[in-house]
């Protein structure tokens, strides 16, 4: 008897592990195109996810269709497939006997979450449907879409009630509150528009966003509206006057570059919301935003003397704008490139101006006028410039996977280092000049002797896109930044990897250290910056040539024994490319000091 319940037992848990087993892999033969034998993948998440009222079911847009799944044990029930093109949106009915879904296919579809069946197709609209809103109270539906209108439909009939128009952007939310007696869209024409969904009234316009509004909701005591925007704010408002309430604050932009002023005690970041942010470097407070581009900005660098800031962006605004950095007001703005500006750097001598962009070009600029001195062109979008120690030689970077060497007197190519397979975002000098640093989409960090212009050494790690390469005072750490959320130190001597650095949710777009070394700023595309800490550098008394402390008798010997020598040369204490006499006298006037 005990043998024949346990044979009973077991073929059970067999027969339910064996169930099991083959419901889980069921989906891969559900709704399958004619003459396909299997679906592997449940395709890209496209849209939102929404769970039913009473939480037994939740809805996943999808780029193949609407997956449906149990809302406590998570399996798959059903994979609704009707629309043509990727779902966008997904909504319950207040009772949650209706589904509706958004498609870039321009149609609503009203499914039975219950068994799986088609019930309407909703035609009308002309783009892409963006928000889908049931009423709480009567079979009405709401819908936004990319055509810019508010379309209200019965979902027993399918039929078209009517278009609400007067958004002049497309139309990226839609809300009903909680009575019925009001339906709320945001837009991309910066607006929230107030309507009446049973006369189809326009009641009020709304207008606090400064970018393209993202999201509108109810309180469920239908007392407040709530709205998000792409200026990354949220604005309330009373829902019986309709009048504001108060403004949420505190999120931010993907962070493009970052600069620090001359000084460390501050830096300027620069994201996707139009403004210049400027920082104090110990207390991580903003101190004030300069605005005044009209789009994306995505390059900042600081004046060596730290009396002028700079800053580069994208269409509408392409325009290089200077500010006075301590009137924190905008001077006569540069208008050449045609596309735009990537990266700015003004040369260590501060005389010069240097800017590339997606107009192939690098252009050169008086720091003082702003007048034009040179154009350089690169055949391919520059991502990346950044000048010698000496002045005299400019790096770019681009999308042609190559770096230019351009010598900025004589306004000539001097040469193109290949190597890299993929685009070059980030060049970097040493501060001795005697190496150059390039971060590429091919994921590689490549050293290259100034010289001999070829890399000699090639740092890998990285599992995507280098965005931004910096040295640190010493020339023996350099940092990298990349799209794979991290940042990784390198010894430059070795070609090992020292640490990596992680912290960001997203892709490090950009670094940034003090002069002392001492901080290295992050900014990221998940919206923040992160400083982290370092040991700084004191800094050597370029006298002092072998570095041991003090100016002596050995500092007077290598001047002399490398005497007419051209290039990059630490004996040439000067930085006039030639090591001469005047370094030995320059040796000499610091003979002893420490």
């Amino acid at each position: 008897m005990r043998l024949t319940r346990f044979l009973i037992l077991t073929l059970l848990l067999l027969f339910t592990l064996f169930h099991a087993n083959v419901s889980a892999q069921d989906y891969t033969q559900w709704n399958l195109p004619e003459g396909a034998r299997a679906r592997l993948g449940k395709g890209v998440i496209t849209g939102n996810i929404a769970y039913s009222p009473d939480g037994r079911l939740l809805a996943v847009s999808s780029s193949i269709g609407i997956w449906l799944y149990n809302g406590d044990s998570h399996q798959e029930i059903d994979l609704l497939i009707g629309h043509t093109e990727r779902v966008l949106v997904v909504a319950f009915s207040a009772d949650g006997d209706t589904l509706a879904s958004g498609s870039s296919d321009n149609t609503i579809q009203l499914w039975d979450p219950h068994t799986g069946e088609h019930k309407l197709t909703l035609e009308g609209h002309r783009n892409d449907i963006t928000s889908i809103a049931f009423s709480p109270q009567i079979n009405l539906l709401a819908s936004g879409s990319l055509d810019k209108t508010v379309r209200l439909w019965d979902t027993d009939t399918g039929e078209h009630i009517t278009t609400v128009r007067g958004h002049s952007g497309a139309v990226t939310s839609v809300a009903f509150s909680p009575d019925g007696r009001t339906l709320a869209s945001g837009s991309e024409d910066n607006t929230i528009r107030l309507w009446d969904p049973n006369t189809f009234g326009h009641r009020a316009t709304r207008t606090k966003h400064t970018d393209s509004v993202t999201s509108v909701t109810f309180s469920s005591d239908g007392r407040t509206l709530a709205s998000s925007g792409n200026d990354q704010v949220i604005q309330f408002w009373d829902y019986t006057t309709f009048q504001h309430k108060s403004t949420l604050t505190g999120h931010t932009f993907p962070i493009n570059d970052i600069a620090f002023a001359p000084d460390g005690r501050s830096f300027a970041s620069v994201d996707d919301g139009k403004a210049i942010r400027l920082w104090n470097a110990d207390t991580g407070q903003l101190q004030d935003t300069l605005t005044g581009h009209g789009g994306r900005v995505f390059a900042v660098a600081f004046s060596p003397d730290g009396e002028t800031l700079a800053s580069g962006g994208a269409k509408p605004d392409t325009a290089i704008r200077l500010w006075d950095v301590h009137a924190r007001q905008p001077k006569e703005p540069i208008t050449s490139h045609k596309f735009g500006v990537e990266s700015i750097m003004f040369s260590p001598d501060g005389s010069t101006l240097a800017s590339g962009s997606w107009d192939s070009t690098v252009r050169l600029w008086d720091a003082d006028t702003g007048e034009h001195k040179a154009t350089f062109r690169t055949g391919a979008n520059v991502y990346s410039v950044t000048f010698s120690p000496d002045s005299r030689t400019l790096a770019s970077g681009g999308q042609d996977n190559t770096i230019h060497l351009w010598d900025v007197e004589s306004r000539e190519r001097q040469a193109t280092l290949r190597g890299h397979s993929r685009p070059v975002d980030s060049v970097a000098f040493s501060p001795d000049g005697g190496t150059l640093a390039s971060g590429s989409r091919d994921n590689t960090v490549r050293l290259w002797d100034v010289q001999t212009e070829q890399s000699y050494a090639t740092l890998i790690g990285h599992k995507f896109r280098v965005k931004s390469v910096v040295f640190f005072p010493d020339a023996k750490m350099l940092a990298s930044g990349s799209w794979d959320n991290t940042i990784r130190l390198w010894d430059t001597q070795t070609g090992e990897l020292h640490s990596t650095r992680t912290g960001h949710t997203l892709g490090v777009n950009t670094l940034a250290r003090s002069r002392d070394g001492g901080t290295l700023a992050s900014g990221s595309a998940d919206g923040t910056i992160l400083l982290w800490e370092f040991t700084p550098v004191v800094p050597q008394i370029i006298e002092d040539i072998n570095g041991d402390g003090v100016v002596n008798i050995q500092d007077l010997v290598l001047v002399a024994s490398n005497f007419g020598q051209t290039g990059a040369n630490p004996a040439d204490v000067n930085g006039d490319g030639v090591v001469n006499i005047q370094d030995l006298v320059l040796v000499a006037s610091r003979f002893g000091q420490d």
